[in-house]
């Protein structure tokens, strides 16, 4: 059985191990340092003190993949506008767990406030483009080698959905 729950302090471990394999091995992210417990319970914690949310996906109970948001930019002219990041585990993939961590991100943002929200996306992840073309997000920008890692250029997809 599927479930989309908000983080708790048990998920930390799990989450790690889905996401540091895609730090460390792809360029679906840009970051090459690979997160630890303490940083990424603060990742959860602070967001969340600021009304934001971090959801898990469990299948069978098991931590499959995640999606969160904060603000876009800083500064109080961007306090409608967010992005948002979703990790799926390699297993989990094709099965709308994505579907179901974004439509709760979505709504958790939009209840609040938000009137946007923006993906920041690999050039190299068509995959990922594919997937937020299909959750309604439009292309608004690509920006040419914008991030660097594993001695390359990457460019940068900037996709956006009025919430």
């Amino acid at each position: 059985m599927n479930q989309i729950r908000p983080a708790l302090p048990e998920d930390i471990a799990p989450l790690l191990a889905l996401w540091n394999p895609i730090i460390r091995d792809t360029t679906v992210t840009f970051a090459s340092a690979q997160r630890d417990e303490a940083g990424l319970t603060a990742y959860v914690e602070d967001r969340r003190a600021r009304g934001r949310e971090t959801f898990v996906a469990l299948v069978d109970g098991v931590v499959a993949g995640f999606a969160s948001y904060d603000q876009f930019r800083g500064g109080d002219g961007y306090v409608h506008a967010m992005e948002h990041t979703v990790i799926l585990g390699v297993a989990a993939r094709g099965q709308g767990l994505g579907r179901a961590l974004m439509q709760a991100v979505e709504s958790h943002a939009r209840e609040r406030g938000a009137h946007i929200m923006v993906a920041g996306i690999s050039g190299e992840n068509a995959a990922g483009i594919a997937f937020h073309q299909a959750m309604g997000y439009d292309h608004v920008g690509r920006m040419p080698q914008a991030g660097r890692k594993f001695g390359r250029w990457l460019d940068l997809v900037l996709m956006q959905k009025t919430l």
